[in-house]
């Protein structure tokens, strides 16, 4: 059985059309729309509406973690427009190019900045999305938990602590955990690049130490201090940046 694994996609369709090539089934992890690449601020949502300067400078806020700032000169930017309706309408645009490069089958969970509320309209036959569920794939129990955690960034897709704890119980035993975020251990949290710790989840851990899974998989810190790491009997492995790499993680038995 062999199961490729992406997370973090961000806008690359492309290499998600090819993804799935030589694999069983193909998992994602989240995080398929593109607001703003921090590598190249002319590609995204952010970008389109505002222009690349615009960009520059939220980049450069949040970078220096001066985060209030950050949202003023963004309320800013949005003076006047409809914010909902414009996004939605660059989501939808992304979406349908992004699900319509899902091979079959796919098993995909949602990231901090998706829009979970518009996945069913998009994701076809062969897709299967989940969220605080399992599903069998070759044998193997895999249990699913979307979203990111309470954060200075406001995405659109972030939950208290008590909910996504409770997605995570709600899976019981499983053989492997795929998230989106990491656990909260430092190591995995800590982007080299962005030279800040992205949040990471207790619950998770404490998952990791209870149901003792043979892997956890991840996404969402970019660029990882640490890619991989054993936790007791589980091996804790971020999947990799997506959008960057073109290239999906192999999970073979």
């Amino acid at each position: 059985m062999r199961v490729h694994v992406v997370s973090d996609v961000h806008g690359n369709s492309q290499d998600l059309a090819t993804a799935g090539d030589g694999a069983d089934a193909l998992v994602c992890l989240g995080d398929l729309v593109l607001f703003l690449d921090y590598a190249d601020h002319s590609r995204g949502i952010f970008p389109e509406l505002f222009g690349v300067e615009s960009a520059d400078r939220i980049v450069e806020l949040r970078t220096e973690r001066r985060f209030a700032e950050a949202r003023e000169f963004s309320a800013g930017l949005w003076a006047g427009i409809d914010r909902r309706a414009a996004t939605e309408a660059a989501v939808r645009r992304q979406y349908a190019e992004l699900f319509a490069a899902f091979p079959t089958p796919t098993y995909a969970t949602y990231g901090n900045v998706d829009m979970p509320p518009l996945w069913a309209e998009y994701a076809g036959p062969g897709t299967t999305v989940l969220d605080g569920e399992t599903v069998d794939i070759g044998g193997r129990r895999f249990g699913f938990v979307g979203g990111g955690l309470r954060s200075p960034m406001r995405t659109p897709y972030e939950i208290d602590a008590e909910t996504y704890a409770a997605k995570i119980a709600a899976l019981g035993e499983v053989d492997v955990l795929c998230s989106h975020i990491p656990p909260d251990v430092p190591e995995l949290c800590y982007d080299t690049v962005a030279r800040r710790f992205e949040r990471g989840s207790e619950a998770l851990l404490e998952a990791i130490h209870a149901v003792r899974p043979r892997f956890h998989l991840f996404g969402h810190v970019h660029q990882p201090l640490v890619r991989r790491m054993r936790i007791g009997a589980t091996e804790c492995v971020n999947v990799g940046h997506f959008n960057a790499t073109g290239t999906p993680w192999v999970l073979e038995w």
